[in-house]
């Protein structure tokens, strides 16, 4: 518990996220945490973020929300562009707009609570804004990072920055990668530092932070210790202190503020969980690529019919892509719902947290997200994995060859490679009724319970939270 001067909290503290679903609901997870410990926060993104967040969710603009003995209240800001701006899906141009807006908005921020005598214990950003840590610098205020993909992938940046093994390059494309603890394939690594990348922006970005490691006194990645524990004790040896504090969706801290959430899109059926509700233990196949990738319609279609010849009950997140990408929406083949109907059932978003806790979800086939990849291991359901890009497809390796709990079913984008329905068919069948199934639940069910205890007060990510907070009080340096 924290000390309190009269009734002022001691610890005023601004969290500030890059403005899209996977990066605000990791930090606004933290954010509660944090409030649940004493602190009063403040939870800073864009309007037009904002706008979907508050018609979603339980959120005000600059209402407070008292959290266990501390507080949370939403900022949003203008990032000075229409909504229908042509940039915001120019992702170098955006995170420059971003840059430019957000610098002095932050700054006056920072002035006017410094003014009211509420001056900022510490500032807490997520990759895809390295200037937040710059501005926290030039008014002395302690900042860290959130890392909201696994240690093993910050390792992989880590060596590819400082060139402490080989990675691929244009003369040697397919080059393996002597990474500490576990060597990487060619198409294992984060894609972005692959020279066939498609998204070599994204790398540049990711480097950017890592090139301002030295602004921030911690970063805190949402990981527990017991899954990442070598690559989190390699990072704090040779670059940084890691601070493991997750799952954090799972810390039963911030359980009674469920309701405070960053989602964008509310689900329109209520009927989901009395659905799986009503289906045998372990029977469903729950199907969702989380909300920014994108497969082909020739791909959609294989799944499709894998699912039908397989026979089995599933649940299929198929979410319109975002409008700003003017992608085409992905259509099902004729008769699919009808040759379904009763054992399959395909929605356009749902709320995955309660999904992959249901007793009746035996897999979860998913794009390897780290925001996904953790909530699966964390509620004990065994993968099919199925990366798109970027950390995906290190996480999707993890997941199958060091964690225990997944088949390989897809490939990354950049290798441009259909999986077939007889592929899928076989893989769901392995994973739901073949002889590696109760193998993988066991594994599965092992990392639930250590990201329990994780969480669990006196846990190690507790301890570390508790750590974190009373650095920040201490003036930090740890």
């Amino acid at each position: 518990k924290q000390k309190k001067m009269g009734s002022e909290p001691l610890t005023h503290l601004l969290l500030i996220s890059y403005p899209a679903q996977g990066h605000i609901n990791p930090l606004l997870r933290l954010a509660k945490c944090l409030a649940s410990k004493g602190a009063s926060v403040i939870f800073l993104t864009t309007e037009y973020a904002g706008k979907d967040m508050r018609t979603v969710n339980n959120i005000t603009h600059k209402s407070l929300t008292s959290i266990g003995d501390g507080s949370l209240t939403f900022h949003f800001f203008d990032d000075g562009l229409p909504d229908d701006d042509p940039i915001r899906t120019d992702l170098p141009a955006y995170i420059e707009q971003l840059k430019l807006v957000g610098e002095p908005f932050v700054s006056q921020m920072i002035k006017n609570h410094a003014d009211s005598n509420k001056q900022f214990s510490c500032i807490i950003n997520n990759p895809f804004l390295p200037w937040v840590c710059d501005v926290a610098s030039e008014y002395h205020i302690p900042s860290a990072l959130l890392w909201t993909q696994s240690v093993s992938v910050f390792t992989a940046y880590y060596n590819y920055l400082h060139k402490l093994v080989p990675f691929p390059s244009y003369s040697e494309p397919y080059l393996d990668v002597p990474l500490p603890f576990v060597p990487l394939k060619y198409n294992e690594i984060p894609d972005f530092m692959h020279p066939f990348s498609a998204f070599p922006f994204l790398g540049a970005l990711i480097l950017e932070q890592f090139k301002n490691l030295s602004k921030v006194f911690c970063v805190l990645a949402d990981t527990y210790d017991e899954l990442e524990h070598d690559f989190i004790n390699y990072v704090s040896d040779k670059s940084i202190p890691i601070r493991p504090i997750g799952p954090l969706f799972n810390n039963p801290a911030i359980k009674s503020a469920s309701n405070i959430r960053g989602d964008f899109v509310k689900s329109n059926d209520s009927s989901i969980i009395e659905w799986l509700n009503s289906k045998a233990k372990r029977t469903v196949v729950f199907i969702s690529f989380g909300t920014v990738a994108y497969f082909p319609q020739e791909q959609m279609n294989e799944i499709a019919y894998g699912l039908l010849e397989s026979k089995v009950s599933f649940l299929w997140v198929v979410k319109p892509p975002s409008k700003e990408l003017r992608l085409k929406e992905h259509v099902l083949p004729e008769g699919f719902l009808e040759e379904t109907s009763g054992r399959g059932k395909v929605v356009e978003w749902s709320p995955q947290e309660q999904v992959l806790c249901n007793p009746s979800v035996g897999c979860f086939m998913t794009h390897c997200g780290w925001n996904s990849s953790m909530e699966t291991l964390a509620s004990g359901v065994p993968v099919l994995t199925f990366p798109a890009w970027g950390d995906q497809l290190t996480n999707a390796k993890f997941l199958v060859d060091v964690f225990g709990v997944g088949i390989r079913l897809g490939y990354g984008h950049l290798e441009n490679k259909l999986v077939t329905r007889d592929e899928v068919k076989k893989c769901l069948l392995e994973a739901m009724t073949g002889e590696k199934t109760e193998r993988l639940k066991q594994n599965a069910m092992k990392w639930k319970k250590a990201a329990e205890d994780a969480v669990a007060v006196g846990g190690s990510s507790d301890r570390n939270l508790d750590a974190f907070i009373e650095d920040i009080n201490k003036g930090c340096g740890g």
